[in-house]
């Protein structure tokens, strides 16, 4: 157990009402550190992906166990803190930083262990998407996951989680087989299908709403470890024919086979021939982890004349992170989506003008093909939209400095014009801070009151509520 003295008028005047006697007790509950605000290490723990959102809390604790976790929680609790909960930081609404609050910063829980035999993976909270996928990868082994290496293992998967997989396996919360997590009443629990099911249920789909997960287990299958895929682009000028070719590859994909169409402004990047930086260009990014790539990207090839391709075999780790770089730290993010049902002529056209005008250096317009086996697990979780085939939105991105008014209507305005193509539902892990009630219930189409009656069960108090937030059954207009 840690000790330390504390001195309350570092917390500006001692803005979470606890004395240091209190602060104490918890360094000395836990093993990990308990951080304030010009200790090392705290600017690394306080840091999320999305600059937009500037939050910064009073406390931050760095567990390195369940039993850490617990007695958190239970400070929290007793102390009424606001808690929140950091993966991988990687959220565009900045749920992982309780402004003024507790921040539980799950970095030093980064382990995962495989079972080949059983085809499974123990993973830590702290676990980042390429730490998982190095993991598995030394066994031919793959789970669901998404395709920015450095997003957090937890964050995604209670959001549902999607990637290059998921149209073999489904979302990446259908591919958990158990949890361990630690629930407002500060008790360490299992959940599986066949242990406190009713909050497995939950968990899967009903973001940090329910606990905090402090390990994940994971079914896996064979990939890789060689896949065919990448990333290949044609001047905008062709945008009809790329997106009608998407629609026709699409429509006949197997499902080893994954495709995401693009537009934006070429970026300056070194795979880029110079004449073309910064020129509007409609891209294709593909994974096929089966073994009849070259088959069923026939028609990708034939499209011909590309201003650069990068498809062809390479490590599945490697694909997986291929676009970290278009994505890094430090900038403003401003996102919308939909789940589409289909890609009908009039859609893509609303598609291809709106994208035309959020481009800008540094954002992209985007297609994400899902339909498959997400849309047959349905074998009792809470993530939504099981009907979606597609997800598309706008993604408006801009470097502190900037100003991005302009940016941000053009997202707006775009995702506007889309909304009359949509299922009805949106992805939660894609939601703004400034989407309100409405928007979240909409994520879970269907499992909604089931949600909120299994807040009430486990969260009555709701302790977890720096998220897309799930109120309790019956407290809906309750402030938080």
């Amino acid at each position: 157990m840690s000790t330390r003295t504390f001195d309350v008028a570092g917390l500006e005047g001692g803005r979470v009402g606890l004395t240091s006697a209190q602060l104490e007790q918890l360094s000395s509950a836990i093993d990990g550190p308990l951080l304030t605000a010009g200790d090392e290490g705290w600017d690394g723990a306080v840091v999320v992906w999305n600059a937009t959102v500037a939050k910064t809390p009073a406390l931050v604790v760095q567990p390195t166990s369940a039993d850490d976790v617990a007695a958190v929680v239970r400070f929290a609790s007793e102390h009424g803190l606001l808690l929140s909960v950091k993966g991988g930081g990687h959220n565009i609404a900045g749920t992982a930083i309780a402004e003024d609050g507790l921040t539980l910063d799950m970095s030093r829980m980064r382990d995962v262990t495989v079972d080949p035999a059983g085809r499974l993976a123990h993973v830590g909270p702290g676990c980042l998407l390429q730490d998982v996928d190095r993991a598995t990868q030394a066994h031919g082994l793959a789970t669901v996951l998404g395709f920015v290496s450095e997003t957090g293992v937890a964050g995604l998967t209670l959001g549902g989680g999607f990637g290059y997989l998921t149209r073999r396996f489904g979302w990446a919360t259908d591919n958990l087989g158990e949890v361990e997590i630690v629930t407002a009443d500060g008790k360490i629990r299992t959940a599986s299908r066949a242990e406190n099911a009713d909050l497995f249920w939950a968990i899967r789909g009903g973001g940090g709403n329910f606990g905090v997960v402090t390990r994940f287990t994971f079914r896996l299958h064979e990939v890789g470890p060689m896949v065919t895929g990448g990333l290949v682009a044609w001047s905008a000028d062709r945008a009809d024919e790329v997106l009608e070719t998407y629609r026709e590859l699409t429509a006949s994909a197997p499902r080893e086979l994954t495709a995401a169409v693009m537009i934006r402004l070429a970026p300056p990047a070194p795979f880029v021939p110079e004449d073309w930086h910064l020129k509007p260009v409609v891209a294709l990014l593909v994974c096929h982890s089966g073994p009849t790539a070259e088959a069923d990207l026939a028609p990708l090839r034939a499209l011909g004349d590309p201003i650069f391709s990068l498809v062809g075999e390479k490590p599945y780790v490697a694909l997986q992170s291929m676009v970290d770089n278009l994505q890094p730290k430090g900038l403003h993010q401003y996102w919308k989506a939909e789940f589409l049902p289909d890609l009908p002529s009039e859609y893509l056209n609303t598609f291809r003008d709106a994208a035309l005008r959020v481009a800008s250096p540094l954002s992209f317009s985007i297609i994400f093909h899902l339909a498959g086996a997400l849309n047959e697990h349905d074998d009792g979780s809470a993530v939504g939209n099981r009907d979606a085939q597609f997800i598309s939105g706008f993604t408006g991105t801009w470097p502190p400095q900037a100003n991005g008014d302009g940016i941000m209507a053009a997202v707006r305005q775009g995702w506007e014009e889309i909304r009359p193509f949509s299922t009805g539902g949106n992805y939660v892990n894609f939601q703004l801070a400034e989407d309100d009630a409405t928007r979240t219930s909409g994520a879970y189409r269907g499992n909604f009151e089931r949600l909120q009656q299994a807040k009430a069960q486990y969260d009555p108090d709701n302790l977890f509520r720096v998220n897309r937030n799930i109120r309790p059954l019956g407290q809906e207009r309750t402030s938080s």
